[in-house]
Order: structure tokens, then sequence, then C-alpha cells
């Protein structure tokens, strides 16, 4: 056990021969889930000694024991380690005096702590686990947040209800059977692997995309064209460490949306999505890059709708105005289609909406139900439909 200086300082992160030192990153990420310090504490700095040439993976590999060189290129693709203040690439070549820094996540364990938290699972076998994600929990453990997600509650699931348990691949980063992930607040269908041989077949598929994915966003705005393909490369932000953007430079990597209007409300509309790529956070940035922002994701300029934004008719008397419809971004996973990498059988998993995001539907239909054309029923997929096709409430 690492002692803590007596001053409340938090132990030194870079241990004396330069390397990092795991006990001391581990006590700093607890820290910083407890609010005592801020991520930054995470971010071990290096200055290259004089004389030193290496490709920057091949350095952070010394100076990072725990980590394996492909865990720490996953990093450095995320944007998460700079050279000389700048983003770098695996490839770049470090010369004496260059200042090195890495933000790093919690140091790597085979034991991940099962917790009781629910899941709402679609289907499980012997290979995989397909299951509905609630809002609001992070798919695995980071920087910042070393438990409570959905991997500490797959591990309770398989400790005391399932059969089996998570593929070893990812281990070494925290995410056993993780072959894709949902943001924090988004909800909906995904697929874990159960096998190392289903989450290497389902991970082929995934980088050679066939799987299909579809989504559901509310959206502020009114998408002009109705409906388009967003075909715009993504990547880190330059500047702020938490977002991506749209980088027409070295930095960003192919990514393809496509969007097709289902309904429309005074300043808010109803999206359903088609991803042909799958990088982070890409329908948060396309969507919000050309100027129709995801209600509640502040991150990307949306806001939140308050019940005050509706007409009267629309909500109770005693409702406070200034409650949001919505506590989260307004972002569904609805659909999820692939080959069983055992079977060779296509599957396909549907999501209805949330309670939380179709009440807010609900609302905005009956905020408009006495103006013309608004029927109750969306065109979607080039054809009426009923709400309850999609997970909508009915009258």
């Amino acid at each position: 056990m690492i002692e803590e200086p007596e001053n409340g300082d938090p132990p030194p992160l870079v241990a004396v021969g330069g390397k990092v030192d795991r006990e001391a990153l581990l006590v700093r990420h607890e820290r910083i889930a407890e609010g005592d310090l801020d991520e930054d504490a995470a971010t071990a700095r290096f200055v290259v000694g004089v004389g030193i040439s290496k490709r920057l993976d091949r350095y952070l590999t010394d100076r990072v024991p725990f980590l394996s060189r492909t865990s720490l290129q996953r990093l450095i693709d995320e944007g998460v380690v700079t050279v000389g203040g700048r983003v770098a690439k695996s490839s770049t070549r470090l010369r004496g005096g260059d200042e090195v820094a890495v933000a790093l996540p919690p140091p790597p364990t085979k034991e991940l702590a099962p917790e009781r938290i629910p899941i709402d699972i679609l289907f499980e076998d012997e290979h995989l686990l397909v299951l509905d994600k609630r809002p609001d929990i992070i798919v695995h453990p980071a920087r910042g947040n070393p438990g409570g997600t959905l991997v500490n509650a797959l591990a309770w699931h398989f400790q005391n209800r399932g059969e089996g348990g998570l593929s070893s691949v990812g281990e070494e980063d925290a995410r056993p059977g993780i072959v894709h992930r949902l943001d924090r607040f988004t909800s909906g269908v995904m697929v874990v692997a159960k096998s190392d041989l289903a989450h290497w077949r389902l991970a082929k598929q995934f980088e050679r995309r066939l799987v299909r994915k579809r989504y559901l966003a509310l959206v502020h705005g009114r998408p002009d064209p109705a409906a388009d393909v967003i075909d715009l490369p993504l990547g880190k932000h330059p500047t702020r460490r938490e977002r991506y953007a749209v980088r027409h430079d070295a930095a960003g990597k192919p990514s393809t949306t496509i969007y097709r209007t289902v309904a429309t409300w005074p300043g808010v509309a109803l999206l359903e999505l088609d991803l042909r790529t799958g990088r982070t956070h890409q329908i948060r940035v396309h969507l919000s890059h050309r100027g129709w922002p995801i209600v509640g994701d502040d991150l990307y300029g949306g806001r939140h709708l308050p019940l005050g934004d509706l007409p009267e008719t629309a909500r109770d008397p005693e409702e406070d105005p200034a409650r949001p419809l919505l506590a989260r971004q307004a972002l569904h996973a609805t659909y999820l289609a692939f080959e069983h990498p055992l079977s060779g059988e296509e599957r396909i998993f549907q999501s209805p909406l949330r309670a939380d995001m179709a009440e807010t539907i609900d609302r905005l239909r009956r905020s408009v139900r006495d103006l013309p054309g608004s029927w109750g029923r969306f065109r979607w997929r080039g054809c009426l439909v009923s709400p309850e096709a999609i997970g909508l409430p009915t009258e």
C-alpha cells in the first residue's frame, strides 16, 4: 500500500527512474472519483532525455510498464497524448527535450468488482449477450469512473445469475467483452462477447462495417434537407480533451452518418440515423456541426427543453415550468443487426424508446395536436406508421 504525503498532496505519479507508479495512479483515480482532485491529476508528464530518439509508442511502453503497447497506441489514437502541447501519433519520433503528456486511465485489473446494478437482457447464449442499456451508466471503467459501470454490472450478473463470463479480450484495459460502446447518457441495444472467439468475430464485423445500427434522436431545429448523408471526418477536439470535432487534417478519420426526418415540431425534430462508421460521439458531432444539436447534449451545443416551452395544454398546472422535459441527451440506439459469430445466423435486436424519451415526444405531439397536419402518425422509412411502432405512447 502506497503512503500519501502528510500534507494531503497525492503521491508522486512518476517515480524515481522515470516510470509511472501504478499504485500512485490508482490512488489519484480514487481521489478524482471522490472529487478531491481534478482529472488532470492523472496526467503523467515526461521530458525526453538528451540522446533519445524513439517512436512515441515505444517511449511510453518504457515509461508506463503496466500498459501494453497496444493499449498505449489506443490512448494515442484517442488524442489524450501530446508532444509539445500538440496531439501526436504513435509513430511520432521523439527527440531530446520534447515534453510528453499522457492522460492515463485507471490501471488495468483482472479483478473487476461485481456490482449489483440493474441490466435489461434481451438475449443471451454461451457466446454473447445482448442488452438494452439504461441511460446514465458508463460502459467500462475509465478516467474518473473506476466503478459503477456496465462491466461491473455484468460481472455481478455472471457471478450470481448467468452462466459463463465476459471474454478476456480487453481485460488489460478494464473492458473485457466490450465489442462496441454507447455513450454514458445514450440508451439502447448493444452486444457484448462472452468468449474470445465470439469477440474477435464480432469485432471483425464492426471493423468491416457489416453491422447495421440505427438510432433515434431529438434535435433542435428542422433539418434541411429532410434526409441526407453526412460524410465528414472526425477526430479529437484540438483544445478540449473531452470533445471530438470535424477534422480536415491528419487527425480526422472517415465518418459517415445517414439521417432521415421522422417528425417535426416547432423548433424540434425527431430523426432516425444509420451509422456507416462508429466513431466516438459521431452522431452528436455530425448533427451539431450541421446546426442541429441533440436535445440535452450540452457538450455539443444542445440545451434541455423546459416544460415551460410547452403550451399549457401539454402540461399539468402544478408542474414546475423550469423542469426539463428530459434529463439527458435525447439519443437512443433502437436497432442492431449482425451475423451470429458462431452459427452465422442473422440476428436482429430492437429496443423501444425509453420512457423518458417517449414521454418527451408524446408531450411534443400533444403540444401541437390541434395544428393542421398533426395526425399523430409519422412518415418513417418512407411510409406512415403509428407511434407505437417505434415505442411511443398512444393516447
